[in-house]
């Protein structure tokens, strides 16, 4: 009698496994996503300061016209429903690298640097942009837990049969990495 409950309890053993690492597997996913909403809420936040920051820099910055029609551009197309997370990383990076360039070339306007609507806005994009770096740190981690589960032996068995999928990480762009050079900016 004792043999059977034995058995029993070993055949029982991989199905109860199976169900543990597919709940983990269903939990790290939605944790991926959950953090993948943090930074969607965030970049939303930065999406609706830009068009302020245009205004107000718009009339001082002429000759910087470019760079303002560029990242109004560039919001457009991030604003757009259901745009997948990859497009999503590549315009956020060229927003990011656009919005560091303007916050650049507004040093050589000392009327605009002291206007106190621009420096309120300064600052909350100062705020969000930590909020971002914070919330893309956070997604990475969750993206590099959901890989290692679903890269790693036995759960990846379970991924497999689950469908799951490899996903990326938030990385700056090869551009972003490199020292921004100021002269060259103001040559434009």
């Amino acid at each position: 009698m004792e043999s059977i409950w034995i058995i029993i309890g070993l055949m029982l053993l991989p199905i109860i496994v199976y169900f543990i690492i597919y709940n983990s597997l269903i939990g790290k996913k939605n944790e991926v996503n959950n953090a993948f909403a943090g930074i969607d809420v965030q970049l939303k936040m930065r999406y609706d300061l830009i068009p302020n920051l245009i205004s107000s820099v718009k009339t001082y910055m002429e000759h910087e016209k470019g760079l303002l029609e560029k990242i109004t551009e560039l919001r457009t197309q991030v604003m757009k429903p259901n745009l997948p997370a990859d497009k999503l990383v590549k315009l956020d990076n060229e927003i990011t690298s656009s919005l560091k360039s303007i916050m650049i070339a507004v040093e050589n306007y000392p009327t605009l640097r002291a206007s106190e609507n621009f420096t309120v806005l300064q600052n909350s994009l100062g705020e969000v942009e930590a909020q971002i770096s914070a919330a893309r740190r956070s997604y990475n981690a969750c993206v590099t837990d959901y890989n290692n589960a679903i890269e790693m032996f036995p759960s990846n068995i379970v991924a497999r049969s689950m469908g799951y999928r490899h996903k990326e990480v938030f990385q700056i762009d090869t551009f972003e990495r490199q020292n921004i050079n100021v002269g060259e900016m103001f040559k434009r």
